[in-house]
């Protein structure tokens, strides 16, 4: 008691009067007590846990940003030739006041859009061009008809003021007069224009291709210098055109196939995933890359990307696998594998019409399973409801211990959905007088989608199960 209680007085009154010293206690205190290098370690781990965490974060907006929004500024890759002839088409129309028309022909997927914007970033880096040349982008989705499409083309030039409340008397007067307005200092010079019309097709059916008719007619003529760019994905467009408007088409035609192998496409892979040499933190960018370049050389990577390969060489398909691919990157798991490859691949390859069959009620898939086995019996012959009925009622006969047998209006309903959700359809050319149990009806589910169904429906009857295996069989 006296030992104890002087020195706790003592070591208490010197760090009241003594600062410094008070510090060399708590620093002697922390450093020699048992639970300082647990404490140490929690507090690293914290830090090192938080930096992780913003890397992948930062890696998640980077790279998702560059598979959703590619950036102009970015790489083409596969269409440099194509690249080069449509600059080289838009200078002439840009800075020395040339008329042109092309139209650039490539399925879905394969970078028309992207083409597109990167020549059209390109030239509006040439002052000239930025200063003088207007852009105007038109979509066969959005501009249905020719008055909509004109009404488009005065508010993205800023002319609805000059337009005000004139009255025209043709379709052709209303876009001379706009064209006319565009003309600066003495009338002789005209700002060049750069039509871009997306779903070019759609724009063919419009009444007597009007809008068409007319770009092509100024394009032709020596009026204000025009280019007019039209995208895509049908290679038979110029029979859709009529006469007139073929006639005064110029026939260049930009066609874009990825006819790269598959090692430009693991190439191309490679840079998508590789982050940028400005990324903050730099030990993390290196450890990400190396790892990137170490899951491309694995045999079973290889595989996944040579399936998609083989399955779409489009570029927008490999960006889906590869945004799939980074869903599974998080804080434990900070780096890519194969097991990521292969579960982005399996949900890629997911088929939609299998998914809603795992949705359906166990009196739906019954009906499926009916149908699959008039499909067998009778060699993919049209059937209607009654024949389903009697199949269904057969088998619940069989099965009647097991299996809830539904009244027919029930069971008609239960039709009616599976109609409604389009995994059966009727077969074109029946009359629609015909009752709606004898309407001949045609199943869109082959024998692989029930089967992958069946595999993963939720609580199947064992019996069910049986059935479906026996008519599929």
């Amino acid at each position: 008691m006296y030992t104890t209680t002087p020195l706790f007085f003592t070591t208490s009154a010197a760090m009241n009067y003594f600062p410094s010293w008070s510090m060399f206690v708590s620093d002697w205190v922390l450093t020699n007590s048992p639970f300082w290098g647990i404490t140490m370690s929690k507090r690293k781990l914290k830090e090192d846990n938080f930096t992780n965490g913003e890397c992948i974060s930062k890696v998640q907006r980077i790279l998702r940003e560059r598979f959703c929004h590619p950036s102009p500024n970015e790489k083409l890759f596969g269409i440099e030739s194509q690249y080069k002839q449509l600059l080289e088409l838009l200078k002439r129309t840009a800075i020395h006041g040339e008329s042109n028309s092309v139209l650039i022909i490539g399925p879905r997927g394969s970078g028309k859009t992207l083409l597109t914007c990167h020549v059209l970033n390109k030239l509006m880096e040439i002052k000239q061009v930025k200063d003088n040349t207007l852009y105007v982008h038109l979509n066969g989705l959005l501009q249905t008809n020719d008055k909509i499409a004109l009404k488009e083309i005065t508010r993205q030039l800023n002319l609805e003021n000059v337009v005000g409340d004139k009255v025209f008397g043709s379709f052709a007067e209303n876009l001379t007069f706009l064209l006319e307005a565009l003309k600066r200092g003495d009338r002789a010079h005209s700002c060049p224009v750069l039509f871009v019309l997306d779903e070019f097709d759609l724009f063919v059916h419009h009444r007597n291709q009007t809008l068409l008719y007319n770009l092509f007619d100024v394009s032709q003529s020596a009026q204000t210098p025009i280019a007019v760019i039209g995208l895509t994905c049908r290679l038979d467009i110029l029979e859709l055109l009529e006469k007139r408007v073929k006639s005064r088409f110029s026939h260049r035609q930009i066609h874009l196939v990825n006819s790269f192998d598959f090692k430009k496409y693991l190439n191309i892979c490679k840079e998508q995933l590789s982050l940028p040499s400005e990324f903050p933190e730099k030990q993390f960018y290196q450890k990400w890359n190396k790892n990137i370049e170490s899951a491309l050389e694995d045999p079973t990577v290889q595989n996944v990307l040579q399936n998609q390969f083989h399955y779409s060489k489009d570029l927008r398909s490999l960006s889906i696998l590869l945004m799939l691919t980074l869903n599974n990157i998080t804080v434990s798991h900070p780096y890519m594998n194969a097991s990521d490859f292969l579960e982005a691949s399996r949900l890629c390859r997911m088929n939609s019409k299998a998914n809603i069959v795992h949705g359906l009620s166990v009196l739906e898939f019954c009906l499926i399973i009916a149908m699959k086995h008039l499909n067998d019996t009778y060699d993919g012959e049209p059937f209607n409801f009654q024949m389903v009925y009697n199949e269904y009622q057969m088998f619940v006969q069989r099965k009647a211990h097991t299996v809830y047998s539904f009244e027919k209006p029930v069971v008609m309903k239960a039709f009616e959905h599976l109609q409604h959700l389009e995994l059966i359809k009727p077969v074109e050319g029946t009359s629609n007088c015909a009752q709606r149990e004898y309407l001949l009806m045609k199943l869109l589910l082959d024998n692989s989608q029930i089967m992958d169904a069946l595999q993963f429906y939720p609580n199947c009857p064992t019996d069910v199960k049986q059935w479906a295996m026996s008519s599929v069989n």
